[in-house]
């Protein structure tokens, strides 16, 4: 036996409960966009650092070992997309010196990616140390690249030299991050 109610009594109900939920969500949310906030301004680049773990949809339950990872993540991300701009630069690159140091530069992002991988994994064992250790690695390659490149005068195509820009801000800013856990 149930209590008969009138129609309207349940939906206001339903208006309340919702109401209240989406408040206390919000509330949720803007903690965790404070929490990003805080950790990608202790980096010295905050645009970049917000931007790459805000697009992670997982950034709105995570804490700071977890922004972190996201920030690995992208730099994995963007390691991937170096390669591919170095094969297809290499492939069109008619003097052979260069060909070499763009070859060179591909494996020297896979290698990244291979560090970043483990990376991850030391930041989830809590080896924070190993952890900046791997992406520092990771990112000699790109300082190297831009060495070697440099050195037969060849400039970069802008959108490569943009990538390989953000691939060192997120480097910088998630071993200042990493840095702050010990």
């Amino acid at each position: 036996m149930g209590i008969l109610l009138p129609p309207y009594s349940l939906t206001l109900f339903l208006l309340l409960f919702v109401s209240f939920n989406n408040v206390g969500h919000r509330n949720l949310v803007f903690a965790n966009d404070a929490l990003i906030e805080t950790q990608c301004h202790n980096a010295e680049v905050p645009e970049t650092c917000i931007k790459c773990v805000k697009s992670d949809p997982q950034s709105q339950s995570v804490d700071k070992v977890g922004i972190a990872a996201i920030i690995i993540t992208c730099l994995s991300n963007k390691a991937t997309t170096l390669i591919n701009n170095m094969t297809t630069l290499a492939s069109g690159a008619r003097d052979k010196y260069l060909k070499l140091a763009l070859r060179g530069c591909g494996k020297g992002f896979c290698y990244a990616k291979t560090n970043l991988t483990a990376a991850t994994n030391r930041l989830k064992g809590k080896e924070y140390d190993q952890t900046n250790h791997l992406v520092k690695q990771a990112l000699e390659g790109e300082v190297v690249c831009k060495m070697n490149v440099g050195a037969l005068r060849f400039n970069f195509p802008n959108s490569v030299t943009f990538d390989m820009g953000v691939y060192e801000e997120l480097s910088t800013a998630v071993m200042r991050i990493v840095d702050r856990f010990v």
